[in-house]
C-alpha cells in the first residue's frame, strides 16, 4: 500500500484521515501547517499529499507551489482538501498545481476508494 502525507492543522480530521486511511492498509504521514508538510514531503516522498487549505503559516496554495517548484517534489501529486469547493475555488487548486481535491466534509464511505484513485493516477 502507499505511504500518504496528510498536512491538516485540525485534530479530529487528521485522525478521521488517518483512521481511514490506516484501515485501508496504507501508511500516514502527518504534518499540521503548510512549512512542515512540505518538509515531510521533501524527507520522506510520500505516493501522495493530501493538502488542507487552510493552515497556519503558508497555506496549502503556496505549500503547492513550492512542492510544484521543487525537482524532489514535483512529481508527487497533491489533493487538496477544503470545504471551499466551488467551480473558482477548483480554478485555484488547479493553478497552485494540485492533481484534484476533495471537498470537507469528507464522504467516509467513499474517501479511501477516492484517494486510492490518485495513487493510481486516475
Amino acid at each position: 500500500m502507499a505511504k500518504i502525507l496528510v498536512v491538516e492543522d485540525n485534530a479530529f480530521n487528521l485522525e478521521l484521515v488517518t483512521d481511514l486511511l490506516e484501515a485501508a492498509g496504507h501508511t500516514v504521514l502527518a504534518a499540521g501547517d503548510g512549512t512542515s508538510g512540505v518538509q515531510v514531503a521533501r524527507r520522506e516522498q510520500p505516493g501522495l499529499i493530501l493538502m488542507d487549505v487552510s493552515l497556519p503559516g503558508i497555506n496549502g496554495y503556496e505549500a503547492t507551489r513550492l512542492l510544484q517548484a521543487d525537482q524532489t517534489t514535483n512529481s508527487i501529486p497533491v489533493v487538496m482538501v477544503s470545504a471551499h469547493a466551488l467551480k473558482e475555488d477548483e480554478e485555484k487548486f488547479r493553478e497552485a498545481g494540485a492533481s484534484g481535491y476533495l471537498s470537507k466534509p469528507i464522504d467516509t464511505r467513499k474517501f479511501v476508494q477516492v484517494v486510492e484513485g490518485y495513487l493510481a493516477g486516475a
